[in-house]
C-alpha cells in the first residue's frame, strides 16, 4: 500500500498549505507590479531639494491612480539634491511639460509622487529628467511658518 493512502490527512494538509503559498506568491506579485511583467514601465528621474516622507517603493500617481512606484533614491554630492528614480507605466505618454510633486494623503496619510501632466505636444523619452518638480513641505515647517507669520518664503 502506498503513503499517500495511509496518511490522508496530511495530503490535505500538504496541499493547503502548498495553495496558501501559491496565493500569497500571486499576492505579492500583485502588490509589486511584478504580474505586468517585465519591462511595463518606462523610467523617468526628477531632482528635488527634500523627498522627506518618499522611500523606495513610493506610489507614483496620476490623477490619484497609482501609474508607478519609486525605485531609487540618492543624493547628487554636486548640487545636493535628492535624485529620485521612478516608473510610469509604459502605456501613459508623458507630455515633455509634466511637473511632478510630492504630495501628501492628509495630515496623518503617508507621502506619494504626483505627476502633472503639461499641454506640450511633445512627450518625454524614457529615462529623461522631469525638470519641473516641487518638493515636499513638513507639517512643523508649515506650523512655525504660520506661527511667525512668515508668508514670504
Amino acid at each position: 500500500m502506498s503513503e499517500i493512502s495511509e496518511n490522508p490527512a496530511e495530503v490535505i494538509v500538504g496541499g493547503a498549505v502548498l495553495a496558501a503559498a501559491v496565493g500569497f506568491l500571486v499576492y505579492v506579485g500583485q502588490i509589486t507590479d511584478y504580474a505586468a511583467g517585465h519591462g511595463a514601465a518606462n523610467d523617468y528621474f526628477a531632482s528635488f531639494r527634500s523627498v522627506q516622507g518618499v522611500s523606495v517603493g513610493t506610489d507614483v500617481r496620476m490623477a490619484g491612480v497609482k501609474v508607478g512606484s519609486v525605485t531609487e533614491l540618492k543624493l547628487d554630492p554636486k548640487t545636493f539634491r535628492a535624485v529620485a528614480h521612478f516608473t510610469v507605466s509604459r502605456d501613459i505618454a508623458l507630455p515633455d511639460d509634466t511637473a511632478i510633486v510630492v504630495s501628501s494623503e492628509g495630515l496623518l496619510g503617508g507621502n506619494f509622487m504626483e505627476l502633472l501632466p503639461g499641454g506640450s505636444m511633445f512627450n518625454l523619452e524614457p529615462g529623461s529628467e522631469i525638470l519641473d518638480t516641487q518638493s515636499s513641505v513638513g507639517l512643523v515647517d508649515l506650523l512655525l511658518k504660520f506661527v511667525s507669520g512668515n508668508k514670504g518664503e
